[in-house]
């Protein structure tokens, strides 16, 4: 598939450096499909944010958040505040991105979904038929990627379209 022919571009943010590294060169690097003749929709590139469940963000099992006992008030309250904190961070992070987008002159779509961010990242690839993602690379060591595991690893073997992972540049 050659870059002109690309009608769905996804381009996975998370508020990283890499990430915004990897948005950069999706819009310095990729051409998407021109709009036909008869219509005014071409190809478009859209900025992916995932967040994180609220009990996964806070590291906690709501039902066993030990400060907080058995009320049925205070976790709502928790969660609530969690919530919020979400969606001004999400808010953020997209508004890094439109920024970015808006320097390069491009007109991007966003989307946001809330779940464990390699899979939502492969389930949006897949919903909207993208014909490629990319994303940064955090590039952790083999002892964080053993814990954390990698998100651009897992998109890269379950994606079912192309993936392009931007590695950060070498400050050394």
């Amino acid at each position: 598939m050659s870059s002109g022919s690309l009608r769905c571009v996804i381009v996975a943010v998370d508020g990283s450096e890499s990430s915004m590294d990897a948005l950069r060169w999706a819009l310095d690097n990729l051409k998407l499909q021109s709009p036909a003749p008869d219509s005014t929709s071409g190809g478009s590139f859209v900025v992916l944010h995932v967040q994180s469940p609220p009990s996964i963000a806070a590291g906690l099992n709501p039902g066993a958040i030990p400060f907080c006992g058995p009320s049925d008030v205070a976790v709502p309250a928790i969660m609530a505040a969690i919530e919020a904190h979400q969606r001004r961070i999400t808010e953020a992070v997209l508004e890094h991105a439109l920024n970015i987008c808006s320097e390069k002159n491009v007109k991007v779509k966003t989307e946001v979904v809330i779940g464990d961010p390699k899979e939502k990242i492969c389930e949006v690839a897949e919903k909207l038929n993208a014909d490629l993602l990319v994303m940064g690379s955090r590039a952790f060591g083999p002892i964080k990627r053993m814990f954390l595991g990698s998100v651009s690893n897992y998109c890269t073997n379950h994606a079912q379209c192309p993936v392009v992972i931007v590695k950060a540049k070498d400050t050394a």
